[in-house]
């Protein structure tokens, strides 16, 4: 073999090497099956079985060891999808570790929302806030606005946690399940029966900017089997923040 041909070898060796690594975090991860398992136990349509899961040691533990793991993660050779299937998955595993830290609780949210903007967690090497992670990391880096219906904020006006991990060979399927379910539920539209009204949740208002090209009522119509017509008058629901607790 030529000196060339062995570069050649090696470089083609090292861009392999690199796409395996890339694609490492979605597939072998340790925490990420673990992760999979326990929202598979407790994450449902109506909320997080939280009383169940505050009563298991066992899990409780897991979670600790997902978060711990996420808190120790090196992302810097992750593609673009593999990052932001990371930071979905971080922000939510944080989430359900919190609000399982203050259950029994009425509400995560506080009066002046520091449980959102306070420093209590950790993702890949950094120690960070929720708000900060959203708005600084997932919303500025990624430019996705299907974002709003991933993230859980453990509240009962949040679109329904996942019940699974986000992947990145899966996420744009996961994407488009989420939103999809939620602008044809109620949390999402609320649509009268003449048509003529429809109150939004207040995630298309607080975001508004997010949902750019035709806006908030063209990713609404997208997906929505009853689209809503051109001349409706929107409104927005009030936001309810009480704990997303699956009784």
């Amino acid at each position: 073999m030529t000196a060339v041909q062995t570069v050649r070898s090696t470089l083609l060796f090292l861009a392999a090497s690199a796409v395996l690594a890339s694609s490492a975090f979605s597939q072998t991860s340790a925490w990420v099956p673990e992760y999979g398992r326990l929202l598979n136990k407790y994450a449902t349509p109506n909320g997080v079985k939280y009383s169940a899961w505050k009563a298991n040691a066992a899990d409780l533990q897991a979670l600790q060891g997902v978060v711990d793991a996420i808190a120790a993660e090196n992302v810097s050779s992750l593609g673009q999808k593999e990052q932001l299937a990371f930071y979905l998955n971080a922000y939510n595993a944080w989430i359900l570790h919190q609000a399982l830290e203050k259950y029994p609780t009425k509400s995560i949210k506080d009066a002046l929302f520091t449980f959102f903007t306070g420093k209590r967690i950790k993702v890949a090497g950094q120690q960070t806030s929720f708000k900060r992670l959203e708005d600084d990391v997932i919303r500025a880096k990624f430019n996705e606005p299907r974002i709003h219906v991933a993230l859980n904020c453990a509240s009962q006006s949040c679109p329904p946690l996942l019940g699974e991990p986000f992947r990145a060979d899966k996420l744009e399927a996961q994407f488009e399940k989420l939103a999809k379910g939620f602008v044809n539920s109620e949390r999402g539209v609320r649509l009268s029966a003449d048509k003529k009204t429809a109150e939004l949740s207040q995630i298309f208002e607080w975001y508004k900017d997010d949902f750019k090209g035709g806006g908030v009522l063209e990713f609404i119509n997208k997906r929505r089997a009853t689209p809503l017509p051109a001349d409706v008058k929107i409104s927005y629901q009030k936001y309810d923040w009480a704990l997303n607790d699956a009784k």
